[in-house]
């Protein structure tokens, strides 16, 4: 599992965590996710194999989010 760092922007509340959280965790080779609101962080770590870091950054961005990694 390689551990992906990714900031995200645009989310004001819990309930955005969530979404996040609930977009990335049903990618194939995704084995946690983790949300940090205040500073935008989310940790993922992933199986390069399966999941790409274009797959994880482009699942955010369709949902509205900015992502820069």
């Amino acid at each position: 599992m390689n551990t992906l760092i990714l900031t995200v922007t645009g989310m004001s509340c819990m309930g955005c965590v969530n979404s996040v959280k609930n977009l990335i965790s049903p990618l194939p080779g995704v084995g946690g996710v983790r949300v940090e609101l205040a500073s935008g962080r989310v940790e993922v770590d992933h199986d390069p194999a399966l999941c790409d870091t274009a797959s994880i950054s482009q699942s955010i961005r369709d949902a509205g989010y900015g992502v820069t990694e």
